[in-house]
């Protein structure tokens, strides 16, 4: 008897019990299963081989690039006077601007200007229709030679009857009354000289003359038409020597600023273009506002421009330049010198050796005023010492370095220009009313 899903037991002729074989499907399973080992450790093996291989090629390389000259550009730290600046971006305006109007009403006369030019003060620009202050003035003439002449025939009046009175012949009444009509012509002859000054004030006020020195605008208002007196804008007049610049600094950077205002009494402002690589005039600082914009966190300062060439013209965007100090013997490298790395700022080095064998090596530095082209260093090198412009990421300490001529003539040359053009900040190197100040 067996009990069931037990394989049965066959006794042999000897007595023995015999166990039935293993099925065949274990052995299979079995057999996969180490086809599958097999094949991860090989992957595995195969990957571990790949990554040795590549750290010896790698090693190799950097064995052969350390051996192998590489080629940069270098230019010398160039040791010069140099300002410590800050920067934000300016609105040029007018130091005066005047918006003519007719003070009189009329017709308006050809106008004696030509649009664009400049006037100077006191210079008859337009003319109304003087004609009717003409007449009005030579009626209140008329009318005080016609009250001068009632006040002489008063006073003969008076005098008669004054004699009469005091002879006894004719009454204090009359007397009396030939005083009071002679008091009354005396306040119109008054009456009629305020009248007069008046017209002839209206009459004046026909010929309008520039108030200010300056630059005149568009025409507008056509020669021919009917001017309000106080309404119509007959042109603007804009005064551009000198001229304005007002721009905004941070309020944690004004405090320095009025310090500095107040010991030095000026502070020299330039005003650079657009791209802030070219200096287009140079001002001082006028004063800053009364109040911080809350709004901002600014504040707002006016700087003025002799502005002899006109360079500077109204609503102008300029880069301001706000020197706070200067250094005559800054140490000034390109800005494309300069690496940051975990330990701070640094340049690449190229040092030469008796035999003439240029290697590179790090050298850090403290930066005083990065802008632009130009990095102003407060420590760490020194005027001539040659750093790396061109060719940095492919250098290693103690690399070997070959510097061709023309990289290197043209990096000298092209250190100057960028010196000059430097810093750059605003819309075309910065963010706009980005006020840089010393690190």
């Amino acid at each position: 008897m067996s009990i069931e899903g037990t394989p049965e037991s066959h006794v042999t002729s000897a007595g023995l019990t015999q166990q039935p074989p293993a099925r065949k499907g274990s052995w299979i399973r079995i057999l996969v299963y180490l086809v599958l080992v097999a094949a991860v450790g090989l992957i595995v093996w195969r990957i571990y081989q790949n990554q040795q291989a590549a750290k010896q090629q790698s090693a190799a390389q950097a064995a052969a690039l350390i051996g192998r000259p590489v080629p940069v550009q270098v230019t010398p730290a160039e040791q010069r006077p140099m300002p410590i600046y800050l920067t934000a971006l300016g609105t040029v305006t007018p130091y005066m601007t005047v918006t003519v109007k007719a003070r009189v009403n009329g017709e308006l006369l050809p106008v004696k200007f030509t649009e664009g030019q400049l006037v100077r003060q006191g210079e008859t620009i337009m003319a109304i229709d003087p004609r009717p202050y003409k007449a009005a003035l030579d009626q209140a003439k008329g009318t005080l030679a016609h009250d001068e002449a009632l006040l002489k025939n008063a006073k003969a009046e008076y005098n008669r009857y004054k004699a009469l009175y005091d002879a006894g012949v004719t009454s204090k009444e009359t007397v009396d009354t030939d005083e009071a009509a002679m008091g009354q012509y005396l306040g119109a002859i008054e009456s009629d000289k305020a009248a007069i000054e008046t017209a002839q004030l209206q009459l004046n006020w026909c010929t309008i003359q520039s108030p200010i020195t300056g630059r005149i605008g568009l025409r507008l208002v056509d020669p021919g038409n009917i001017i309000t007196a106080n309404t119509t804008n007959l042109v603007i007049i804009n005064q551009l020597e000198p001229i304005a610049a007002y721009f905004t600094l941070p309020e944690n950077q004004l405090p320095q600023v009025l310090h500095k205002l107040a010991a030095e009494k000026r502070l020299p402002v330039d005003a650079y273009d657009r791209g802030d690589t070219v200096k287009q005039a140079s001002g001082v600082l006028l004063t800053a506002d009364n109040q911080i914009d809350t709004t901002t966190g600014t504040a707002k300062l006016k700087a003025v421009f002799d502005n002899k060439g006109q360079v500077l013209f109204p609503n102008q965007f300029v880069n301001i330049h706000l020197v706070l100090e200067n250094r005559p013997d800054a140490v000034v490298v390109p800005s494309a010198a300069i690496q940051t790395g975990l330990q701070g700022s640094y340049v690449w080095v190229v040092d030469t050796d008796a035999k003439g064998v240029a290697t590179s090596r790090i050298q850090p530095v403290k930066v005083a005023l990065a802008e632009g082209q130009v990095t102003i260093l407060d420590s760490g090198l020194t005027g001539g010492a040659p750093v790396v412009v061109d060719g940095a990421d492919r250098l290693r300490p103690g690399q070997i370095v070959t510097v061709s001529a023309a990289r290197q003539r043209g990096g000298g040359q092209g250190a100057a220009p960028a010196a000059q053009g430097a810093p750059a900040g605003g819309p075309g190197g910065g963010k706009p009313n980005d006020a840089r100040k010393p690190q």
